[in-house]
């Protein structure tokens, strides 16, 4: 997946790119031009070069983790649905339409008096729950409730397409039950993250007081509830190993999982939460299950009673009264990303829009700003992708060609889906009022749980979408073997679609992220899906060792990437993304060889083809991030840093090395022998 960590925060954009607006004659070139800082040689830092105009320009707002390409185009969609939801709110819908559900939605966000008069009174029939429990059965009782509502306490529960009958939805039990990210907090011992863990249990403490418990009955909740997650952390796998997805695979019948964690009724808790009971399912981690059991007899009713509470409010904090919502973005905005003050609550309460509704909005976007011509035009651009990648696997000498003929069988049963749906998803059920924001939250919860329980067993639907067209991202998804581009991912922030020339579209769009997307089903784990989507191995045994081989080389070499610090690049943990980035850029480039400005070679603002080409990808990854937020997504993502998305592939590509007249000795420069190649 594309991901893009710029969006947890964003600000008013006022300041289209780096100056004043551009003529319309002249833009074609600028918004390259104007991010470069020529004092850096391209062999120095790429990166900088490309961007560093613009990141001196613009740092990073007070409200913001991260400023960059990402925040500018949300900038443009936040504009584009405020007026959307705004229209909704003051509408008097008919009850139960689309417009309703939108309007009454944004009016419980943006209603601070009402947020306020409230307290904690919205989730007092939880509290009333979790406060009456006496025993293990109340206790799971309660535990079904919250995973219906949103809260995933104790353990992850989800329901996928089978990794081994991908037409088919299966029930996945995975681990969870963590308040901090992932194990990793519980267990590194350098000072920021032991700092972290230590304001960790004060932010815990802090919100049992505002729940009404006195200072020593808070600490001492807090450490049960740190104590739980900690015992859990210990069995709870690593980044890196949740990427096989083969040991993540285990399935079995729910009797299977009950003698694996006897301690835990599963039937009756999956039966109360209202999923259905499957002949089989999925269990990711039988390890933190053995232990999940394990903990329910260690600690007592009254530290489980502790840990529920926290939970519940850790989920809602954002939506409750400000003492709660500030203590809230304490931790989570200042202590976890460095960010120092909160973003407007018309942007809070639209992402929460988009979270319960997104599809609801999406209709609406892309018949107001989504042109028939401007699809076309990116159809057209995946379909060239396609061929290129197709003449990449044809001509690739490592691989046999019983594997090749596979590969090529794959690739052209990969389903495009560009802009928007075709079909729209049915929120019939989902119910909004104007009483509550958390209520209403909830409410949205619910009615997502059931959407998904309801399909255990059944044949999946391929034509849905996980994303919403307004969504600057993208994916892929190995069960469907299918690339998911919306619309608003191919955005330029303030250039028009038709000003953007061939060298800028084959790069920002073709090669950070549609051939980005389309090497996910050829990386370390795609590749283990085959045609259909189902989890089978599809390739010779020489050729996957030679491709092993290969790929080992692309773990050390950001193995020995050093970000801040002292903190290193999980190789193995970011692999596929960084295959993808290599792969998306090679597929990219031979597209754009084929394109008149190519091969007519006229330099735009005094840039050849190639080099708009490579500028135009580090454009897709201008941006820049705090220490604590690069800290935070060493730790838990599966995405390099921006800069080293593009400073890392490119370094093993010999076409920008000729564009740029890299040379040997310069930080860009790697031997050939250590150039990763794979597609």
């Amino acid at each position: 997946m594309k991901t893009y960590h710029l969006l947890f925060g964003v600000f008013m954009f006022t300041i289209i790119l780096t100056g004043a607006a551009l003529s319309q004659e002249n833009h074609k070139g600028d918004f390259l031009t104007q991010s470069m800082d020529t004092t850096v040689s391209p062999g120095v830092d790429f990166f900088k070069y490309a961007t560093g105009t613009w990141m001196k320009n613009n740092p990073i707002p007070e409200s913001e983790r991260a400023w960059g390409i990402g925040n500018l185009v949300q900038e443009e969609t936040y504009s584009r649905l405020r007026k959307i939801l705004e229209q909704a709110k003051l509408s008097a819908a008919v009850k139960g339409t689309n417009e309703q559900k939108l309007g009454d939605f944004y009016f419980t966000g943006m209603d601070s008096a009402g947020i306020e008069s409230e307290g904690i009174k919205p989730l007092t029939p939880e509290l009333d729950k979790i406060n009456s429990i006496k025993n293990k059965n109340e206790l799971f009782s309660v535990v079904a409730l919250l995973q219906k509502e949103g809260v995933n306490a104790m353990f992850g529960l989800s329901v996928n397409q089978d990794d081994k009958n991908s037409g088919v939805w299966a029930l996945y039990m995975t681990q969870g039950g963590l308040g901090l990210p992932n194990r990793e907090y519980y267990f590194r011992n350098d000072s920021r993250t032991e700092n972290i863990r230590a304001e960790y249990k004060k932010h815990i403490a802090k919100m049992f007081e505002l729940l009404g418990d006195n200072s020593s009955e808070a600490v001492k909740d807090a450490n049960d509830v740190f104590g739980i997650e900690i015992f859990l952390a210990d069995s709870s796998r690593k980044l890196e190993d949740l990427r096989d997805p083969y040991s993540n695979y285990n399935k079995m019948t729910v009797a299977g999982l009950e003698s694996i964690a006897p301690s835990v009724k599963w039937t009756e808790v999956l039966s109360k939460a209202g999923a259905k009971l499957p002949d089989s399912l999925v269990v990711g981690q039988p390890e933190f299950y053995k232990a999940l059991s394990s903990a329910i007899d260690k600690f007592s009713i009254g530290q489980w009673k502790a840990y529920l509470r926290w939970h519940l409010i850790n989920a809602f904090a954002d939506r409750l009264s400000s003492p709660f919502e500030k203590e809230n973005f304490h931790f989570k905005g200042t202590v976890m990303a460095g960010v120092k003050e909160e973003r407007p609550r018309w942007k809070r309460v639209q992402d929460a829009v988009e979270g319960a509704m997104g599809e609801l909005l999406g209709q609406i976007y892309v018949k107001d700003y989504y042109s028939a011509a401007t699809k076309a035009r990116y159809v057209k651009l995946v379909n060239n992708m396609v061929d290129a990648f197709a003449e990449r696997i044809k001509k690739l000498d490592w691989m046999s060609d019983a594997t090749k003929e596979k590969a090529l069988y794959k690739l052209s049963k990969m389903t495009k889906k560009v802009g928007y749906p075709d079909k729209w998803k049915d929120f019939s059920k989902l119910v909004v009022d104007r009483s509550s924001y958390v209520r209403n939250t909830i409410n949205a919860n619910i009615f997502w749980f059931n959407r998904s329980v309801d399909r255990i067993g059944t044949e999946v639907d391929r034509s849905e979408w996980d994303m919403t067209p307004q969504t600057y991202n993208a994916y892929y998804n190995p069960s469907n073997n299918e690339i998911v581009l919306p619309a608003a991912m191919f955005i330029v922030p303030g250039v028009p679609d038709s000003l953007l020339d061939d060298a800028v579209i084959y790069s920002y769009a073709g090669a950070s992220t549609i051939g980005h997307e389309m090497t996910h089903g050829f990386d370390d784990q795609g590749r283990q899906y085959d045609a259909k989507g189902n989890l089978s191995n599809w390739w010779t045994n020489e050729d996957v060792k030679k491709f092993n081989e290969r790929t080992k080389l692309m773990v050390e070499q950001f193995d020995n990437y050093v970000v801040l610090d002292s903190m290193h690049i999980n190789g193995k943990a970011t692999l596929g993304e960084n295959i993808a980035d290599l792969g998306g850029n090679v597929i990219g480039y031979d597209a754009f060889m084929k394109t008149e400005q190519f091969k007519e070679g006229e330099k735009i603002n005094g840039l050849t083809p190639s080099q708009r080409f490579w500028l135009g990808y580090a454009y897709s990854w201008l941006g820049h991030a705090r220490p604590e937020a690069i800290a935070q997504q060493v730790l838990t993502d599966v995405h390099s840093p921006n800069f080293l998305r593009v400073n890392g592939p490119l370094s093993d590509i010999a076409a920008f090395y000729k564009a740029f007249n890299i040379k040997k000795g310069e930080p860009m420069w790697r031997e050939k022998n250590k150039r990763v190649k794979i597609w």
